[in-house]
């Protein structure tokens, strides 16, 4: 059963300016594992890969339906790429399965979060 849906929407050169103004920003957004994936990216693609993950865990925590802030915070979630580019959530609040869909255009990356909640979970 779906527990909650999350979108967002993100423009790549607002993450790419605040980057650039703060470049701890990134460790601030991204956990381990995720700065390990960015390290092996350059250019535009990095850009996109932190735009992406900025949005995709914003997305996670309207799904959660707290936004980010004191509930849940850019390092309680990790997304990392699987060997076929798939976002796949490896760490998170959220006890069930968390699925994951990013998309760029050049300019923007759109994300989404569901929550969905196995049959052995409470319902709350």
């Amino acid at each position: 059963m779906i527990q909650g849906f999350g979108i967002d929407l993100t423009e790549i050169a607002r993450v790419k300016r605040a980057v650039e103004k703060t470049p701890s920003f990134v460790k601030r957004i991204l956990t381990p594992p995720e700065l390990e994936q960015l390290a092996k990216l350059g250019g535009q693609r990095r850009y996109e890969y932190i735009a992406g993950r900025w949005s995709l865990k914003e997305a996670f925590a309207k799904a959660w339906g707290t936004g980010i802030g004191r509930e849940v915070g850019f390092q309680d979630i990790a997304i990392i790429n699987n060997q076929s580019g798939r976002p796949i959530v490896v760490k998170s609040p959220f006890e069930g399965q968390v699925w994951a869909s990013v998309s760029h255009t050049k300019d923007l990356v759109m994300t989404e979060i569901i929550l969905e909640r196995t049959s052995d979970q409470k319902n709350d």
